[in-house]
């Protein structure tokens, strides 16, 4: 029953071309969060190309109309372009390249964040994506277990991991609420992430045009306080 309820699942355990490493768990969330761009005409950018069985998968996942893109720091990986798979060589890390990258690729719906999974290489491709994420679209890091892994550059709540960095996102998305607007007031992210869905090793982002909230009252009242 479960295999048959989420196609990403399903194709999986029937892959018999390229290499997909996958923790089992994340097939839910893909199909939970991903599943309302099936059939659309998407752009889906997925760092960490490896062996390209990914990219396969979300080019079945998503259909005919999506455009599918794999960035990878390794140059071997450019040949597993094939049809509506395009693939762009660099570093993640690399501010310079990202701003490049989204400069040719324009805006996209969809990212998948499996790529080198240090600690710098998860937060400035966050930084440099997630304003060219369209409204309504959907910004996946995964592998996040390597914020509390010495040899990614981790710690238990260590300064600079990607955790940590989120952490402070939950208090962005709740800025409108600052009593202290000097020492801290609504930003971008505050204007521009409408949820984060924290899982084990996943925060999921979905992204919309945030604006103040509103607070009102209706009915009368009751008792005396």
């Amino acid at each position: 029953m479960y295999k048959r309820q989420n196609p990403l699942r399903r194709y999986f355990e029937n892959n018999d071309s390229h290499l997909i490493n996958k923790w089992l768990h994340y097939f839910d969330i893909y199909h939970s969060y991903l599943k309302k761009f099936r059939g659309k005409k998407i752009t889906v950018l997925e760092f960490g190309v490896s062996h390209g069985g990914s990219l396969q998968m979300w080019k079945q996942y998503f259909g005919r109309r999506a455009r599918i893109i794999g960035v990878d720091i390794l140059e071997e990986c450019k040949k597993l372009e094939e049809k509506r798979v395009e693939i762009y060589i660099g570093d993640q890390e690399d501010r310079e390249f990202l701003r490049k990258l989204m400069k040719e690729i324009g805006p996209v719906d969809v990212v998948i964040e499996d790529g080198g999974h240090e600690m710098k290489q998860q937060i400035h491709t966050f930084e440099e994506v997630f304003p060219h994420l369209r409204n309504n679209g959907v910004y996946i890091a995964e592998d996040l277990h390597t914020s509390y892994w010495k040899r990614f550059g981790g710690s238990y709540r260590k300064k600079g991991t990607f955790v940590e960095f989120a952490k402070g996102l939950i208090d962005d998305i709740n800025a409108w609420h600052t009593e202290n607007e000097k020492q801290f007031k609504p930003n971008a992210y505050t204007k521009t992430i409408k949820a984060m869905h924290i899982f084990d090793s996943v925060v999921v982002f979905e992204k919309a045009s945030i604006s103040r909230p509103e607070k009102k009252k209706t009915g009368h009242k009751t008792v005396d306080q």
